[in-house]
């Protein structure tokens, strides 16, 4: 694994106000991004927020999910997550992506969060293939 991370939120919005995920491609079908946890990420326990979790998540296994769609706009039908573990301060996170099966108008996906060979949280996710590209 000696591709370089890239970061993806280039464009104003959500995921760049929050500090913006780092990208990249592992094989066809597996996929890596990853974030720090900054104090804006924090609940009021002092822990990651399970909320900016799950936009992670979805950010990039979305991000992944584009990619496998030959870069069609593709939207979550659903998304299922279990939180396992915690993070805090300074971490960094790292997303592994698990891309299933792709149709002509679903992709299947897999993703598990890690810090500090810690698991976070497991998601599995389907997102709908459109007709519009960026």
């Amino acid at each position: 694994m000696k591709k370089i991370f890239k970061q993806i939120s280039n464009k104003p919005g959500f995921m760049k106000h929050n500090g913006g995920l780092f990208f990249r491609k592992i094989t066809n079908d597996k996929y890596q991004f990853k974030t720090k946890i900054t104090k804006k990420h924090l609940n009021r326990a002092g822990i990651t927020h399970g909320g900016y979790l799950a936009s992670i998540i979805d950010a990039g296994s979305g991000t992944a999910v584009h990619r496998v769609a030959e870069n069609k706009i593709c939207v979550t039908i659903s998304l299922d997550i279990k939180f396992i573990g915690s993070s805090n301060i300074g971490d960094e996170i790292i997303g592994d992506i698990k891309i299933e099966k792709a149709t002509k108008t679903l992709v299947f996906v897999n993703c598990v969060l890690n810090s500090k060979k810690n698991k976070i949280a497991v998601a599995s996710g389907v997102w709908k293939k459109t007709n519009r590209y960026f």
